[in-house]
């Protein structure tokens, strides 16, 4: 449940109405300011900040549940459950709903938002997306250096100056609000634009270098890296660099040592989560068995992931 100034923001971002300042203790567990300090530190210390990015209230919630730190979000699985495609903004208001819902459901822990390119092409748009996702109650934000144009043939990389005036914008919207947001600038140079692997490796060093003086607190590199490529780009970065890890990545403690210093997921968990529900729906309709549910948590484990329960969450397994 959505109760004080949690709930009159979700409301004031739907509706259009000013929205309430974000300084000062709030009901949904503390001064926003302060959960942006506490990603912060996160990000700072020396063991790697690992991230298992969800979607909805019940994933952020049994990600909490399992002893997380901090809660982040993955813009393609919340786009695909509200029922558009990944980079398109005709989610926005349920995403920003969906966010609103997250931070209150997950408080005190700190949240970092993955806004994708800022749902817009223009740094007041981002500026605009950045104050909805703050007074939704966002620690962080993941902003990302590919756009999709209107009527334009598929995403596209952004120019690297003006990107750095939208790493700036974001900055600016955050700190009207008194929040000194941490912000994680994602790069997603394609391997195949520019040729030859030390070339594409060039390209992203040049991008995290630039983002880091435009005031970005720490670097992304989009994609699955090795040990190599860590190592090599966490050596070239004057920030905290970022990776994202798949079912093939060297384990945890190998890209931490090699210079990582978070380590998220992106998709892989609702995707993971949509191969099981495949698998389930599979084994039911086309085999008649129902061995493939076993393994499930419990309705009353379920049920209290969402109860208002002081305690906070607990997972019990069959």
């Amino acid at each position: 449940m959505q109760t004080g100034e949690a709930a009159q923001t979700g409301e004031a971002l739907r509706t259009g109405a000013e929205a309430p300042t974000v300084t000062g203790p709030g009901a949904d567990g503390g001064d926003p300011a302060d959960r942006a300090g506490r990603l912060r530190a996160l990000l700072a210390d020396p063991a790697p900040l690992v991230l298992v990015e969800v979607w909805d209230v019940l994933s952020a919630r049994a990600v909490a549940a399992a002893g997380a730190g901090a809660v982040a979000t993955s813009a393609a699985a919340m786009a695909w459950s509200l029922g558009s495609v990944d980079g398109s903004g005709a989610a926005v208001a349920g995403f920003v709903d969906t966010v609103t819902r997250i931070c209150a459901a997950v408080a005190p822990l700190p949240v970092t938002v993955d806004i994708e390119a800022g749902f817009g092409t223009t740094p007041a748009q981002v500026a605009a997306t950045v104050r909805k996702v703050v007074l939704a109650g966002a620690a962080g934000i993941d902003l990302g250096d590919r756009v999709l144009p209107a009527g334009g043939p598929g995403p596209a990389l952004v120019d690297l100056v003006d990107q750095q005036v939208r790493i700036r914008a974001a900055r600016a919207a955050a700190e009207a609000l008194g929040v000194n947001l941490v912000i994680t600038a994602r790069t997603e140079v394609p391997p195949a634009a520019v040729g030859e692997p030390d070339e594409w490796f060039e390209a992203v060093a040049v991008r995290a270098a630039a983002y880091a003086a435009a005031g970005a607190d720490c670097v992304l590199v989009a994609g699955p890296l090795d040990v190599d490529a860590v190592t090599r780009l966490a050596g070239r970065s004057s920030v905290p660099l970022a990776v994202e890890a798949g079912a093939s990545s060297p384990a945890v403690a190998e890209l931490a040592a090699a210079g990582a210093a978070r380590i998220g997921l992106g998709s892989w968990p609702a995707r993971a989560v949509l191969g099981r529900l495949s698998a389930i729906a599979q084994s039911v309709l086309v085999t008649g068995g129902f061995g493939e549910l076993d393994g499930a948590v419990s309705e009353a484990s379920a049920r209290s992931l969402i109860a208002d329960d002081p305690a906070g969450p607990t997972v019990v397994l069959p």
